[in-house]
């Protein structure tokens, strides 16, 4: 299999750019309708890293195709349903986003990330070394480095401008952020769909440690699921078959390359550090047998 053609940033000349993000270039269509194409780059520590990881945006798009038709069930997505040739027609443009672009409704996003946490791991233990909670929820004594919480916990961040980190914020803030109702719905569908895929996930010999989801609405008040679902990159995924307590298990998502960049003599702001050739391929290899896993045993 001759390994996938890189793209680091894409470039459309039939449609207008709307924004490109740490990941992915979003596109307008028209009034209802926008193209997202996600690339091969990658940040890490909020810094976009120079070299692309080959492959990497074509298997975020599958994962979070294949989550987002598993999952309606619990709550409709932004796909629109719409094939790229007819809103790219030219077949050589068309080629360098195959595989890695979306046609989705525009909606408004909601000014959250939705963050939800199954074991205590990253930040999270950091937290509860330091005061016994994770984001202000308390928890029990005694938990070790990678344990399974007792009960699967919802830790919202407030969405930060570009460059910047986002903040961990209370349930209660974002009640006065986007109101009582609307708050309570994103928290009990990031639930119910963290529970059902890490269901799944398990069966595959994945475990899903954390994720964090975005929503939006339309313009009748409608939640819909937007962005990605459940990916490497918005996720901590890990071998079930390595996994113990007290240890932070090896992943199939970006942890490695953080891990690699800890080893580094980087203040961790831009301009990022390149990566390895070897670096680089590793990381593609784990994104690329996650979803092996995930989409292809269903």
């Amino acid at each position: 299999m001759t390994a996938p053609v890189a793209l680091y940033q894409s470039s459309l000349s039939s449609l207008k750019l709307r924004t490109r993000g740490k990941v992915r270039d979003i596109y307008d269509v028209d009034d209802n309708y926008m193209l997202i194409v996600t690339t091969d780059r990658l940040s890490a520590f909020d810094v976009i890293l120079p070299d692309p990881i080959p492959g990497k945006g074509h298997v975020l798009t599958s994962i979070s195709n294949f989550w987002f038709n598993k999952l309606q069930n619990i709550i409709p997505n932004h796909l629109a349903g719409i094939p790229l040739e007819q809103v790219v027609p030219d077949a050589v443009e068309r080629a360098q986003i195959e595989g890695r672009a979306i046609v989705v409704k525009r909606l408004k996003p909601l000014p959250v990330e939705a963050i939800v946490r199954g074991y205590l791991i990253g930040s999270g233990w950091k937290d509860y070394q330091k005061s016994g909670a994770v984001c202000g929820i308390k928890l029990p004594e005694g938990l070790q480095q990678a344990q399974q919480l007792p009960e699967v916990i919802y830790t919202p961040s407030s969405k930060a401008a570009a460059g910047q980190h986002d903040e961990n914020v209370t349930f209660e803030q974002t009640v006065a952020l986007m109101g009582q109702d609307l708050a309570e719905k994103v928290r009990d569908a990031s639930l119910k769909l963290y529970k059902e895929a890490a269901v799944y996930a398990k069966e595959r010999g994945i475990i899903i440690a954390d994720t964090k989801f975005e929503f939006g609405v339309d313009e009748t008040g409608v939640l819909y699921l937007i962005d990605e679902a459940l990916t490497p990159d918005s996720s901590r995924f890990w071998p079930a078959d390595q996994y113990q307590v007290g240890v932070s298990p090896p992943s199939f998502d970006k942890q490695y390359i953080r891990d690699y960049l800890e080893t580094l003599d980087w203040d961790k702001t831009a301009p990022g550090p390149s990566l390895p050739p070897e670096v680089a391929a590793y990381c593609a290899e784990k994104y690329r047998e996650a979803e092996i896993r995930l989409t292809q045993n269903s």
